[in-house]
């Protein structure tokens, strides 16, 4: 079965799965499928991180780790000199070295079975042979188009052919793109075995992608500041990463094991907000009441705050999870919710260490350099193409969370039990401009740091920044039940969240609590470009009701409606084992994501 945010994705996967392939052959194939059809939310130069367990290892959930780090000359000092308070949200001084890649052909090398060449035939064929563009790529060319053409002419030549954006519907190909896939698949070609042969492919994707980007980020090109930097980045850097394994971070809900990703992540900050809230009775965990919902959101607004003090790469001084985690701080927390909501951003004390200091709180972005704004800006000087992967429109409301926020999602599980959810971004299209020779540009995921040394998501060289790529294994009696996840920058988790306490408490069907109307808070600063905030802002699907939303502002929620169909872009796959059945779900959402499988 498979699950994912595009449906040529799930096809293409589910084909892998019915010619034989395991979940972890699938999950690749799909993820390139990705690159090439949701362009606007993802790209081969940005990132990913995946959450699996083998058949062999059913009780072991590991995470494959994408998350490239700061490039040697990525220092806070640097920035500084640049006139910056901020990390941009577009332009390549933002890129962090490109993980995704690396580490779907280190999954396929280590737990597939198929040949590269065969995997990637899919992305190859999509590439050079052309797919059906999204309405939504268009609608975010749209957007993006007077950027590109008065600042970025690598990516006006590559995604506006005779100076026009092209409609919804239109064939689109990457020739440059396919060429390079196929270039990675031949310098395998002498290899003795299948696994020397992927290596050889990871090395020449190095070589190739490196040499491409020094060359190209040296000259300066216009940032979302408004001005314009040269980027950083050198072959040494893309030589330097190798994606990698590690232990999942888990935590145990009402009997079952959630499993994330480490600190460098988002992903411990749900197992914080399901610590708090295991503590209450189950009427107050359904967020389809007022009850609920406002418990709901109280939870998320303290397990942000730790995420957004505590949380950052390990490197120098570990982040002190066991006791974010434990069964006592979660109480002290949970008594922290009262009937009302919360203005505040409430980080929690660790015995024996400082505090680091809270982000800077930020309503609007008003920086102490001088700050040029880039032509088709919306309104609040918010440039088009920045931040999160998903723009907003001139006419859309700043910061609340209600248009921001995609990135693109897979999960896959085989008749052998093997199981991923995997949360592919950074390297959309809007991101940065279209590197010569690659067909891609690279990703902004260094926005996620601050230029504040006592922050532990500071920007450091050779550091990763704390992502908010996080996807969801669920667990019982050391069993793999679930595979989850969505896009959606900070609402990632929140969202998740919803799906999980209506599966594991309320009952649900996984397609029931994808259905089922989502809410989220954006009262903690945010963590991409301009990194602002609503204090004691809740954007909530109008199908909640309006009782239940008035209940809300009642309580003292700055209540933001997105619509009835808006926020949440889940995709699962589920595994019983009593009986071996297999299920998947998907979201409706913009009638694009998709389930497949038999």
């Amino acid at each position: 079965m498979v699950g994912s945010t595009h449906w040529i994705a799930t096809a293409s996967a589910q084909a892998v799965l019915e010619r034989g392939g395991n979940a972890f052959d699938a999950a690749v194939a799909g993820a390139f499928v990705l690159h090439v059809v949701e362009p606007h939310l993802n790209g081969p130069g940005g990132d990913m991180t995946g959450v699996f367990v083998t058949a062999d290892a059913p009780s072991t959930p590991r995470v494959l780790m994408g998350q490239g780090p700061a490039p040697a000359g990525a220092t806070i000092e640097h920035f500084r000199a640049e006139g910056l308070d901020l990390v941009p949200g577009s332009g390549a001084l933002a890129a962090a070295v490109p993980g995704a890649v690396d580490a779907w052909l280190l999954l396929l090398r280590d737990h597939g079975t198929w040949e590269l060449a065969d995997v990637l035939a899919y992305a190859v064929g999509y590439a050079r042979d052309g797919h059906p563009l999204l309405g939504r790529v268009s609608s975010t060319l749209s957007l993006v188009a007077e950027l590109f053409r008065d600042h970025w002419p690598t990516s006006a030549a590559r995604w506006l052919p005779d100076g026009a954006v092209p409609g919804p519907g239109t064939v689109v190909t990457n020739p440059e793109y396919a060429d390079l896939l196929d270039a990675v698949v031949a310098a395998g070609s002498s290899a003795r075995n299948r696994a020397e042969a992927i290596d050889l492919a990871r090395a020449a994707w190095r070589e190739r992608v490196g040499a491409a980007v020094e060359e190209f980020v040296a000259t300066p090109h216009r940032h979302a500041d408004g001005g314009d930097h040269a980027g950083v980045m050198t072959a040494a850097d893309v030589a330097g990463f190798a994606a990698s394994y590690e232990d999942a971070t888990t935590a145990t809900f009402r009997g079952y094991t959630i499993a994330k990703t480490g600190a460098w992540g988002q992903g411990p900050a749900l197992l914080a907000a399901c610590k708090i809230l295991e503590g209450f009775d189950d009427v107050a965990l359904d967020p389809s009441t007022e009850l609920g919902a406002h418990t709901i959101l109280e939870a998320q607004k303290l397990a942000l705050a730790d995420r957004d003090v505590w949380f950052g790469d390990p490197a120098d001084d570990d982040v002190p999870l066991t006791y974010l985690l434990s069964e006592d701080y979660a109480a002290r927390r949970r008594a922290l919710i009262t009937d009302t909501a919360s203005r505040e951003v409430r980080p929690g004390a660790v015995p024996g260490r400082p505090t680091p200091p809270v982000p800077a709180l930020r309503t609007e972005y008003a920086s102490d350099a001088p700050i040029g704004s880039l032509p088709g800006a919306p309104t609040g000087g918010a440039a088009a193409g920045v931040g999160e992967p998903t723009v907003p429109g001139p006419d859309s409301p700043e910061h609340t969370g209600a248009t921001r926020g995609d990135t693109c999602h897979i999960d896959v599980v085989d008749r052998w039990g093997n199981m991923i959810s995997a949360t592919p971004s950074g390297g959309w299209l809007q991101s940065s401009p279209t590197v010569p020779g690659l067909g891609f540009c690279l990703g902004t995921r260094l926005q996620m740091t601050w230029l504040d040394p006592a922050s532990p998501s500071a920007l450091v060289p050779g550091r990763r920044p704390r992502t908010t790529l996080t996807p969801t294994l669920v667990l019982r009696d050391g069993r793999p039940l679930i595979a989850l996840g969505s896009p959606g920058g900070d609402q990632q988790d929140q969202w998740q969240l919803l799906f999980l306490l209506r599966v594991l408490v309320g009952g649900y069907t996984p397609q029931q609590a994808i259905d089922a109307p989502a809410l989220h808070t954006t009262s903690f600063p945010g963590s991409f470009w301009p990194r602002t905030w609503t204090p004691g802002g809740a954007v909530v699907e109008d199908r909640l009701g309006d009782d239940v939303i008035t209940g809300l502002e009642r309580r003292g929620h700055v209540v933001t409606r997105a619509g009835d169909w808006a926020l949440g872009r889940l995709s699962a796959v589920t595994h019983d084992p009593a009986t071996g059945l297999l299920g998947a779900a998907a979201n409706p959402r913009g009638a694009q994501g998709y389930a497949a499988g038999r």
